[in-house]
């Protein structure tokens, strides 16, 4: 549950030199880092060592301990967040940033519910960089009585809610009355304030167009202001009425020739700072010639490397399309000597298989002839064709050896002819039969 607020933003709460001061200090644009409520304790608790708004010195800008109290402004702190606060036992620091938080965004009303428990608490610190020591107790109850905190000013609390508050210290016998251990309960009544050099909030408040306090007491108050005097020959010349007519015209002769040599010398001045204007621009000038030089150089070192690249690649490129032009013609070559092997097989082939097929269906026709001629041939003609064969070989033999049936009658003889064609032929004589 987030705490009772007035319903204010926390930049109409702050003054607005401080508010600005401390958006634009480099440290806490560091705390963007921060992102959780116990690093931005632990932050605390390495760097705040005191709970001024500002930094102490002639160094200008806001507070480490107001950058933090910024930085939980922002994260919105719940009600348990806060009295973790408040009852931090490390130091005595993040309490009082937790009370600083209730003082500026917490409803008034509700003030003293969170601030009674501590009214009385005796844990001692220094709260300014002075090193002026005060209990926490003291500390809390400043806050609540009083609208100004070091030169800074308080969201105003509402008269009926401030005599409430004054009237319950009353009744637990505390002083009702401001400490001044949070400074002054007026802007012009700090002496620690009038003995710094001149006041780093009215510094800051000039570039930001608003008068930050203490500018006038400052001015005044401040001792070196007091010690310095105005230059004796002004006096002098001011008091002095009897000086002649003479010596003022030599004055002021004098004067206007210091005035002149110190015109010549600031024009001297002004033209030598031309000239070296002159020179600078004509340096980069220079630079800047040769810097294009050089990107023209490696412009067209990069061109080269890129056309000498591109010739490679098509030198590569040719080569592979000659050597797959050679393996495709080779491929090719083999294939058409493969086809033409492959089809003079097949020729030889179809011709010897066509040429068996022939021989082979004459002699199954010659065969068929002959069984055909045999099965119808009658016993008749077997008889016929014996005698002719027989008639036939009576006269062969006549021819060949003559008639000899005569001279040897009925003799048996048997003679065997051998003829040159390597035939062989038995004659057998004398029988009932040739053969």
């Amino acid at each position: 549950m987030e705490i009772q607020t007035c319903g204010k933003s926390i930049d109409s709460l702050l003054e607005k030199v401080l508010c600005m001061n401390i958006l634009s200090s480099d440290y806490f644009k560091e705390l963007y880092r921060l992102k959780t409520y116990h690093e931005v304790i632990d932050e605390i608790y390495n760097q705040v060592d005191h709970v001024e708004p500002w930094m102490t010195g002639n160094c200008r800008g806001p507070s480490t301990a107001f950058c933090l109290l910024y930085k939980f402004f922002t994260m919105k702190l719940t009600v348990k967040q806060m009295h973790g606060l408040l009852k931090h036992t490390d130091s005595p620091y993040i309490r009082c940033i937790g009370f600083l938080y209730l003082r500026y965004a917490a409803d008034p009303k509700t003030l003293w519910n969170w601030f009674e428990p501590y009214v009385k608490d005796e844990e001692e610190f220094s709260p300014g960089s002075n090193g002026r020591m005060t209990t926490m107790g003291v500390y809390v109850r400043d806050l609540l009585l009083g609208q100004y905190y070091f030169d800074t000013l308080f969201p105003r609390i509402p008269v009926p809610v401030l005599r409430q508050i004054v009237a319950n210290l009353e009744k637990l016998k505390l002083p009702s009355k401001h400490s001044g251990v949070t400074g002054e309960t007026t802007r012009h009544g700090s002496d620690d304030t009038a003995r710094r050099p001149p006041s780093v909030k009215a510094a800051l408040s000039v570039s930001f167009g608003q008068r930050a306090p203490h500018r006038a007491s400052t001015r005044d108050s401040s001792p070196v202001r007091r010690t310095i005097q105005p230059p004796s020959y002004d006096r002098a010349s001011s008091d002095d009425p009897r000086k002649s007519p003479r010596s003022r015209r030599s004055q002021s002769r004098d004067y206007s020739d210091r005035e002149h040599s110190d015109r010549d010398r600031d024009r001297d001045r002004e033209r030598e700072r031309d000239r070296d204007r002159d020179r600078e621009r004509e340096r980069d000038r220079d630079r800047d010639r040769e810097r294009d030089r050089d990107h023209d150089r490696d412009r067209e070192r990069y061109r080269d490397r890129g056309r000498e690249r591109d010739r490679v690649r098509d030198r590569d490129r040719d080569r592979e399309r000659s050597y797959d032009y050679d393996r495709r013609s080779k491929y090719a070559e083999k294939e058409s000597r493969r086809d033409y092997e492959r089809s003079s097989r097949d020729g030889s082939r179809h011709y010897h298989s066509r040429s068996r097929s022939r021989s082979r269906s004459r002699s199954r026709s010659l065969q068929a002839g002959i069984v055909n001629d045999d099965r119808h041939s009658s016993p008749q003609r077997d008889g016929i064709k014996e005698k002719t064969s027989v008639s036939n070989n009576l006269a062969k033999l006549k021819d060949l050896y003559g008639d000899l049936g005569n001279d040897k009658g009925d003799a048996s003889m048997e003679r065997i002819p051998r003829r040159d064609n390597s035939g062989e032929e038995v004659i057998r004589l004398g029988g009932s039969s040739w053969k």
